[in-house]
């Protein structure tokens, strides 16, 4: 990714490193966010004690990840069953992902020193969706994600560290 990257923005400096070890100096950020991968960081609590770190007082930290609930609570079962049937594309490949719920993800940010904690449920993994089920999928989300907030499967949280 990082090849394809340079190849595309010449002039622009990037940085290698995990979730778990960030290669920047206390306090350089203002706001940090991570869209969809720390479901697969393998040391969670380890990757918000390093936003933390690098996190300028008063800073903001938001998370979006799968959340656990009862559409995904389900799908690494699906998946597994699928496998043992031979039947593939089931439903997406396991691939060692962890679903939260909201207390643990409360736990984690406090854990790490994060305060004001603020989590919504949001549906939006339907984006690689062919047309016509992702317009569909459009319409129906803000729907579900008001009326029937379990049948959501991303949890977005928020915290900032405090000044």
């Amino acid at each position: 990714m990082i090849q394809q990257a340079r190849r595309r923005c010449k002039n622009t400096e990037f940085v290698v490193g995990t979730g778990e070890t960030l290669p920047f100096d206390d306090c350089s950020f203002n706001v940090i966010t991570s869209l969809l991968a720390f479901s697969y960081i393998k040391h969670p609590q380890a990757m918000l004690d390093e936003a933390y770190r690098v996190l300028k007082p008063g800073g903001t930290i938001a998370i979006c990840t799968l959340g656990k609930k009862l559409l995904t609570c389900s799908i690494p079962t699906i998946y597994q069953i699928g496998e043992i049937m031979k039947v593939s594309h089931v439903v997406i490949k396991n691939f060692g992902e962890h679903y939260y719920n909201e207390d643990e993800m409360n736990a984690m940010f406090t854990s790490s020193g994060f305060s004001g904690i603020q989590m919504k449920w949001c549906s939006f993994a339907h984006i690689d969706l062919i047309d016509p089920l992702f317009h569909l999928a459009r319409k129906v989300e803000p729907f579900v994600e008001r009326h029937l907030p379990q049948l959501a499967y991303n949890i977005c949280v928020n915290g900032i560290k405090p000044k």
